[in-house]
């Protein structure tokens, strides 16, 4: 009856413990911007054993954290000065790791707070992407989604707002297009195969104060090849 009640006991214990260890869990937060002059990556990781995978291939010197971007598990990696660095490691992690990486740097004007998370003002569901304001809407009923192809996106965070279309036009010199990445939508600032074309641009909207990515133009889907309001 003894051994029984002990057996009792500690299997008690041991599935409170596995409660507990459960709960204790910390929930992931929101990404930090990058600092003033830093390149960031943001690579789509959602499960353990893709953030397991990352931070072995990655050298410890790389400052990696995990964090949530517009609903989506990330890995944050910091920590460069340069673009072509950034570039570089995202194009190492795509190919010797499989995942996909954005670049990002820290807009000089408040269109994302620089205290604040790197998150839209109206968080996104992967599942359930947030509609664009009506203007867009109306502009993409009869159109068919078509893959961007080879090279690089510049992709612009418009929150809603899509009068700044307008404003990315003036910064970029040229037409804007629409589209979507990662389930939800952006302005395209450009479309390029011409790597230092899309570092320029990238730099500039930031500067600029927009919320600007970079990405593989592979996985990114026209939508609206100009954008008219």
């Amino acid at each position: 009856m003894a051994r029984l009640f002990a057996t009792t006991s500690f299997a008690y214990a041991g599935l409170i413990g596995g409660i507990s260890s459960v709960f204790a869990q910390p929930a992931i937060l929101a990404c930090q911007p990058p600092s003033a002059g830093e390149y960031l990556l943001l690579v789509v990781s959602p499960t353990a054993d893709n953030q397991k995978q990352l931070r072995s291939a990655l050298p410890p010197q790389l400052k990696t954290t995990t964090c949530k971007y517009l609903n989506e598990t990330v890995t944050r990696v910091g920590g460069f000065n340069k673009i072509d660095d950034a570039n570089r490691w995202a194009r190492y992690i795509g190919n010797i790791v499989g995942l996909s990486a954005i670049i990002t740097t820290r807009p000089t004007v408040a269109n994302v707070q620089p205290s604040q998370p790197l998150q839209s003002s109206q968080p996104l569901q992967p599942s359930q992407p947030s509609q664009p304001s009506q203007p867009l809407q109306q502009q993409t009923i009869s159109y068919n989604p078509q893959a961007l192809g080879q090279g690089y996106a510049v992709l612009v965070d418009y929150f809603n707002r899509p009068e700044l279309a307008n404003n990315v036009q003036q910064v970029v010199g040229g037409n804007v297009g629409f589209a979507s990445y990662g389930q939800r939508p952006y302005l395209l600032a450009v479309h390029t195969t011409n790597q230092k074309e899309a570092y320029s641009t990238l730099e500039k909207l930031n500067d600029r104060g927009f919320f600007a990515v970079l990405v593989d133009s592979r996985k990114v889907m026209l939508l609206r090849p100009v954008v008219r309001l």
